[in-house]
């Protein structure tokens, strides 16, 4: 009996021992892939807003400090969202909901104030933030426990999708109404993953897609500008010195840095030429500045995310944790490869940063706790499968 008891707490630590790197492989490259993105965006930043941050604070540095300090507590709000267990993320959802919705509505009142024409931020004192940033998690968040009840319980597809749409309502409703349709389209693709990778039956998932298709359709058709935008795709850069300035600058600028570029802080397109270089266009100033090795570098850096992603899925036990990191992933690498097709011309301007790089407190730091719900779904999977592999040997 003793050197049966001895053969169990063996191979109890041999599967704990072998179960464990693989939990903490995938883990690691997260912390490495996530924390690299950020700092590399630190560096970025500082560079791409030294010139406007020296007008505007006579601080070459002032930005670059500041995104810094949005950095570090992105990185404190990754942490602590990791350590909080999965189960809690659920039962609290609809709370936290609603708690985003609110200060969504908020926007509308005299706190909410008007950036390049939309009014999607609130001003309280000396700070500003983005409500549909931390509502991009709470939708989410609401669109996993739909998925997994919807998953147990199969309801009809016509009720599925009235679902749906009433959660998608409310939560793109405001933002559309302050007229940022880049976010609102950005939310629509993360609604869209979360729905794929929550199971949920193709019939609801096209019919939810191609209503959502027809929304954003009419509100470009009934907006002269974003008509324009879209035709200036096509034009060669006709109005230069109107609509066409930003696109065929950050073109230029991307295009100038060849091969290797001019060099960390050499830009020339940052000098006033380039509206929001630090933010929408940072990926022009990374071509500028360290070239196609830069800007290959960045995609790489988002694919092995992709990847790592989607192995979290692949390992996660439950419906709401697959539906939660599926909608994460697309919505951050979504993001990403829009903000690279506007940049390249392959889109028109819609106004959304390159996720974990890009200037912006609100962004970077919704971003990063998104990552740290993340690694909370994969601890949750690893604690789960460990489990089931011990009771294994004890049965």
């Amino acid at each position: 009996m003793a050197e049966t008891g001895g053969l169990e707490n063996n191979l109890r630590g041999v599967v704990s021992w072998v179960r464990k790197p693989r939990a903490n492989s995938i883990e690691y490259w997260l912390w490495v892939v996530v924390c690299g993105l950020v700092g590399f965006g630190t560096l970025m930043v500082a560079s791409a807003s030294s010139i406007t941050s020296f007008e505007a604070n006579r601080s070459p540095w002032g930005d670059g400090f500041r995104h810094l300090g949005f950095a570090i507590a992105g990185v404190l709000l990754m942490i602590a969202a990791a350590r909080i267990p999965l189960r809690y993320y659920e039962r609290f959802a609809p709370f936290l909901f609603l708690g985003a919705f609110g200060v969504q509505l908020l926007v509308f009142t005299p706190l909410g104030v008007e950036v390049w024409g939309n009014r999607n931020w609130l001003r309280i004192g000396g700070f500003s933030l983005q409500p549909s940033e931390f509502m991009k998690i709470a939708m989410l968040l609401m669109v996993a426990s739909f998925a997994a009840v919807h998953f147990k319980k199969r309801l009809a597809v016509g009720a599925e999708i009235i679902r749906y749409l009433a959660l998608a309502g409310v939560a793109i409703g405001p933002v559309i109404l302050g007229h940022d349709l880049g976010t609102a389209s950005v939310m629509g693709l993360a609604f869209g993953g979360a729905l794929f990778f929550g199971g949920t039956r193709w019939k609801t998932i096209l019919s939810f897609g191609g209503i959502l298709a027809a929304f954003a359709f009419f509100f470009v058709i009934t907006s002269p500008n974003r008509l324009r935008r879209i035709m200036s795709l096509s034009g060669g850069g006709d109005d230069y010195v109107g609509l066409d300035w930003q696109p065929l600058h950050g073109v230029w600028a991307l295009a100038s840095g060849g091969l290797v570029g001019a060099g960390l802080g050499n830009s020339k397109a940052k000098w006033q030429w380039l509206p929001a270089a630090e933010n929408d266009y940072i990926f022009s100033i990374i071509g500028e500045e360290l070239g196609l090795i830069g800007t290959v570098s960045v995609i790489l850096a988002y694919i092995v995310l992709s990847v790592l992603l989607v192995r979290v899925i692949r390992i996660a036990p439950t419906v709401f944790g697959k539906s939660l990191v599926g909608g994460i992933m697309v919505w951050i690498i979504g993001q990403a490869l829009v903000n690279i097709a506007v940049v390249l011309r392959l889109m028109p301007v819609l106004g959304v940063p390159l996720p974990l790089i890009s200037m912006g407190g609100t962004a970077l730091i919704s971003c990063l706790s998104a990552m740290g719900i993340v690694i909370a779904v994969l601890r949750d999977a690893n604690k789960q499968n460990s489990g089931d592999s011990l009771s294994k040997f004890e049965a």
